[in-house]
This record gives C-alpha cells, structure tokens and sequence, in this order.
C-alpha cells in the first residue's frame, strides 16, 4: 500500500477519530511491547469483502494478534476460502420452478466457478450433477465475487456437507468445531491460522446463528456454558480488544462471566471462575457516529451511568438512539471509539504497528472500492482455498496428536 493511500484514509477520519486511533495504535504497540495480548471480536460480511479476515490471520502470524472471536458466518466463508467467484443464473433456465420457495429472493441459482484441483477434490468428496454443472456453464448469466462456500453449487453444499463431518470428529474428541475446521483451512484464514499457531479462534454466542450448518454445527460442537467460559478466558488474559463491524457485543464482553460491567456477580458469587474488563483497553471500529457520543456524553457528565443507576432508559437521558453494546463501551473507562470505514482503518492500523515492531505484514488489505481493493479481491479468490478435508482427516490419524486431543 503506498503512502499516499493511507494518508487519504487517515484525513478520511473525523478530528476525534484520528486522535483515537493514534490513541489506539500507542496502546497496541505499548502491550506489545511487554510481550502483553490483543484479542478480536470480529463481525460477518463487511470484514471478508474488505480482506480485514485475511489481514488478522497475518498478524496471527506475526504475533501482532493472539486471539479471535467471530461469527458462524465468517466460519462458513472461511472454510469455502474467504471469497470466491459465482456465476449467477436465472433458476428457470435451468428447469427449476422460478416460485420454488427453495430458491432464494431474484429466482437465481449459482455456481461455484472452480479451478480443475477444487473440482477434483469434490469429485472424491460427493457425487456432483455433472448434467446441472454442464447447464451452468452453457446459460448466461453474471460473474460476480462474494462471500464463499455459501449458496453457490457445489461449494455451498460441500460446505453444508462437511460441517456435519467435522462435527462428529469435534463431538468425538471434545473439541470446538472451528478448531478442526482449522486443521483443513488455509493458513491466510483465520481458523487456519489459528490451528497452525495455536491461538483460539472461537464463534461468539450470539453470532451462532449464521452459515447455515455449519452454524448449527458450530453450537452443538460443545456446550454453551462452555463457550462462555473459554471466551471469558481469552478477555482474560487479553489487554487490549478489538471490536471490527460487529453488533452484539454487549452479550460478548457483558457476558455471563465478566464483572465490571456485566452481569458475572453471581457467577462469581456461587464460586465459579470469572474475569473482569477493569483496566483493559477496548477498541471498536465503527461506522456509527452515535458511538463517539455515547462516549462523550459519558466522558462529560456521566449520563450513560446515571441512566443506569436511576434505572432509566438511555435513549431518553442521552438523546440519541442508543444500541445495547454502547452501554458497556461507554461507561469503560479504557474504551476507544474508532468511527470509520473498516476497509480504510484496518490497514491503517497494522501498518503503523508493524512499522513502530519492526514488524514486515506479507499481506494488507485494502478498501474493496479502491483499484488495490478489486486487484485484493481477485487475488483472495484465486489463492485462498477451500479446507482441505484429507487433512483434517490426516491429523486425526497421527498418534501423537491423538494423545493431545485426549488430554
């Protein structure tokens, strides 16, 4: 990225967002310089179109990030290789009925288009309409680049498929689900970066629903209980998170195990483990400006706080619409609102903290509007993979990693 393209995305910014995001990086770079930890909360869709997923997995790799939390969706995405390229058909040129309720809004239907290796793999997998696959390519229709392994045949279906595989191996050996999808993934994702590093990619609680199976699949891989407890522990031993383009977070951070701000009193009380946000740093990039004044109506006169200790709404108090995570946000002390365009603020980041850790990133990502955003685009799909199900199957049998799972 050159130094004019993020000049722009730095003047991009509003006056107090600039100051927070220099706030921001000065925080990264201080934690990790005592070797401290920074963990994600990541949302769906926007954060895979703008390649931020494929930017956190190198700085897994590079040891700038060291946990993530995200959604079943970016799973699903993920394990179909991030982003991949669909033709899109009009279903009733194919000789389906164009008012099947299976069909989804638009009457189309679309295909995966797929190098000859992918459609090699999946010949092994499932028994492909070789006679629906030949329709596709002969009926016109529109190219387009979206989110991967989800409606396209036959990498959607595949992707439905496998999930239930990797759930019996996870129930089998008490595992999460995105830790053996990991196994397979490419190492430019998040889960596959996370299993070949050893850091804990989890799905949040109330991001289960989404991806289809594998969203179902991912909350029945183990109990909920469960889930909150090891997320808690990954804020735990986190200093600074990190919240990207995701809704929700108040039942993430305000979780059933954590204190200062939520609701983890009685948890704690009847003697289980719990944690606590007090004295860490909590970052949000966001496109609401609502945010900055929820913060500031905080920082001012505390009206936030007030609402809550009067026991009032904090719509009315605050004056502006207020969504349930500014709440927790607002009122903690080390809060950081960032409000900008994800695709921008992003590479902004990772290159000032790279730079100040004498840090070199292999990958950074770019606004999906921009020309270096479409040349990404094109290079995601063309080298970030699908999961490999041998190797998840491979791993399974050496015994040694087998003694692992069993401990």
């Amino acid at each position: 990225m050159n130094i004019s393209s993020t000049e722009q995305f730095y003047k991009n910014l509003g006056k107090k967002s600039r100051e927070n995001l220099d706030d921001a990086v000065s925080r990264i770079i201080e934690v990790k310089r005592r070797n401290g930890k920074v963990m994600l909360v990541i949302g769906s869709g926007p954060n895979i179109h703008e390649g931020v997923t494929t930017l956190v997995a190198e700085l897994m790799n590079k040891g700038i990030v060291d946990s993530v939390t995200t959604s079943s969706a970016v799973i699903a995405h993920e394990m179909g290789g991030s982003l991949d390229r669909v033709k899109r058909v009009e279903a009733s040129k194919l000789g389906f009925d164009p008012d099947s309720h299976f069909l989804p809004m638009g009457g189309v239907f679309e295909f995966s288009i797929m190098s000859d290796d992918t459609h090699n793999m999946l010949r092994k997998e499932m028994i492909l309409d070789e006679d629906l696959l030949r329709k596709g390519e002969d009926t016109e229709g529109d190219v387009i680049i979206k989110a991967a392994g989800n409606m396209a045949y036959p990498l959607g279906l595949r992707t439905e498929n496998l999930s239930s595989e990797i759930l019996a191996i996870s129930q089998t050996y008490g595992l999460p689900f995105e830790t053996v999808a990991g196994w397979g993934a490419d190492r430019r994702t998040m889960i596959g970066m996370g299993a070949l590093k050893g850091k804990p990619v989890l799905v949040t609680v109330p991001q289960l629903v989404g991806g289809g199976n594998v969203g179902i699949s991912i909350a029945d891989s183990i109990p909920i209980s469960r889930r909150c407890a090891q997320i808690a522990a990954m804020m735990e031993e986190s200093d600074i998170i990190i919240e990207s383009a995701v809704a929700l977070t108040q039942e993430i951070h305000d979780g059933p195990f954590e204190c200062y701000t939520g609701h983890g009193i009685w948890a704690h009380w009847n003697g289980l483990h719990t944690c606590s946000l007090k004295g860490k740093t909590l970052i949000r990039i966001d496109l609401d400006e609502h945010l900055l004044k929820a913060k500031e109506a905080q920082e001012q006169n505390e009206k936030v706080q007030e609402a809550i200790d009067k026991g009032l709404p904090k719509t009315k108090l605050t004056g502006i619409p207020f969504r349930m995570e500014m709440s927790a946000f607002a009122r903690l002390e080390g809060s950081i609102p960032i409000v900008g365009d994800i695709g921008e603020v992003w590479p902004l980041i990772a290159i000032k903290v790279a730079d100040a850790l004498g840090i070199s990133l292999d990958f950074i990502s770019h606004p999906q509007q921009s020309d270096e955003g479409q040349q990404m685009r094109e290079w995601l799909v063309e080298h970030v993979k699908p999961v490999d199900r041998e190797k998840i199957l491979n791993r399974l049998k050496v015994s040694t990693q087998l003694k692992e799972l069993r401990s």
